[in-house]
């Protein structure tokens, strides 16, 4: 079981410096268990902690794994430039912490951005050798047809990529809407391969990663969730 001082506690969970930390402890803003603790030095076990500070509850959390309904017009960066950023959408401790997107999406296209502090669990589900499926859906400028279906599963090639890409699954969904399962996460990738077919794509949605689906997480456009480790698990792909 892991003991951290309170002020270190404080800290890693994104409250501040460990000066203005100090001083929320000093001040008895900070409360366990309904218990005021006002020293900063005490050491305190981590495992099931429950901080109260300015009257509200923060459960501790070694890492942080957010699942996000991201709208439209909201850049994936820490630092936009042209629109609002998604950590604009999340409590100001979770830039402390330096959470940032799993992957990007557009500042145009909607739907499920994962987001965590864990760099090893950031760059596992960004590795393309993870061949994690990522399920968009796709409104088309022209009308869908068989052949643009067939062309997007047998494979299209992109001005700069060595060979075609192709789509794991592919579906119509409605006279200018199709379902597209793709694993590389290309830059740009849906977009690309729909105008390299001859259509284009005027608006984009991702409804699911791996098993876990934006339906499945009750959101609604700018949530977000705590993943648990039954869901992070839905995030790897099968055997």
């Amino acid at each position: 079981m892991s003991k951290l001082s309170l002020d270190r506690i404080l800290q890693s969970q994104g409250f501040g410096t460990r000066k203005y930390c100090r001083s929320l402890i000093d001040d008895g803003e900070v409360s366990i268990a309904g218990v005021v603790h006002d020293n900063y030095k005490e050491t305190i076990a981590t495992d099931g902690l429950v901080l109260t500070i300015f009257e509200e509850e923060w459960a501790y959390r070694e890492h942080l794994y957010i699942a996000l309904y991201k709208p439209a017009n909201f850049e994936c960066s820490r630092k936009p430039s042209h629109h609002p950023g998604v950590l604009t959408l999340l409590p100001e401790q979770f830039s402390w912490r330096e959470l940032q997107p799993v992957g990007r999406l557009d500042h145009d296209t909607t739907g499920m951005l994962l987001m965590s502090d864990d760099g090893p669990f950031i760059h596992a589900q960004s590795s393309p050798k993870r061949h994690v499926p990522k399920i968009y859906q796709a409104t088309t400028a022209e009308p869908v047809t068989p052949e643009l279906i067939e062309q997007l599963k047998s494979g299209v090639q992109l001005h700069d990529e060595p060979a075609p890409l192709a789509a794991q699954h592919c579906v119509q969904r409605g006279e200018h809407q199709l379902e597209i399962v793709l694993e590389q996460g290309k830059y740009h990738q849906v977009k690309r391969m729909l105008a390299a077919a001859g259509n284009h794509c005027s608006a984009l949605h991702r409804s699911a990663i791996g098993g876990l689906t934006l339906d499945a997480l009750a959101l609604e456009e700018g949530e977000w969730c705590y993943l648990t480790p039954e869901q992070l698990a839905l995030l790897v792909p099968s055997a």
